[in-house]
């Protein structure tokens, strides 16, 4: 393996030679600096009964993400006695608002939100986390000539707005000890 040739001149050699150690100085002390990658949350349930719609596509994701984290998510009534926790979905609602027109009336930009509504508590009714609204929102321009193409952009943003209610609910059901 070649090295890299340094410069001739003494100057350029010199800063040369001063960026290679900065560089091998700040290469050694990455390890050290406690950078770790996030895994799967550790939760201190095992057991979460959910009670929403089963037509959710947000609280599917969040069934995954919590049996990735080992808990045994429970969507039946009659099994929800067998449940430490109980998480109550009161609103999961996709919204789609006009926020810009053309002086001649055409839409030109949206807004989309997606709003969730939750409250977990322990089976005897102690609230571990209280009412809380999460909600994401993000602006889409529009195009009559790009229908189809607006459409998918729409799709992906919704499914990254969901992603990202999901990733705040589990890292907040992940900070609860007390039960």
């Amino acid at each position: 393996m070649n090295a890299l040739p340094l410069p001739h001149n003494t100057a350029s050699r010199r800063h040369a030679l001063h960026t290679m150690a900065w560089c091998a100085l700040a290469a050694a002390a990455l390890p050290g600096c406690s950078f770790k990658l996030r895994g799967a949350q550790s939760y201190a349930f095992s057991s979460l009964f959910v009670n929403a719609p089963a037509t959710s596509v947000l609280v599917m994701e969040l069934q995954r993400a919590l049996e990735s984290g080992n808990v045994r998510v429970i969507t039946d009534v009659k099994d929800r006695a067998s449940a430490q926790v109980l998480l109550d979905v009161q609103t999961d609602q996709r919204e789609k608002v006009v926020v810009g027109v053309t002086s001649s009336g055409q839409v030109r930009e949206f807004q989309l939100r997606l709003r969730f509504k939750f409250a977990l508590r322990n089976p005897a009714g102690k609230e571990l986390v209280p009412e809380t609204e999460l909600l994401q929102q993000r602006d889409i321009s529009f195009n009559e000539s790009a229908v189809l193409s607006k459409e998918a952009e729409e799709s992906l943003l919704y499914r990254n707005m969901q992603s990202d209610i999901v990733q705040q609910i589990t890292r907040r059901l992940a900070t609860l000890r007390d039960l």
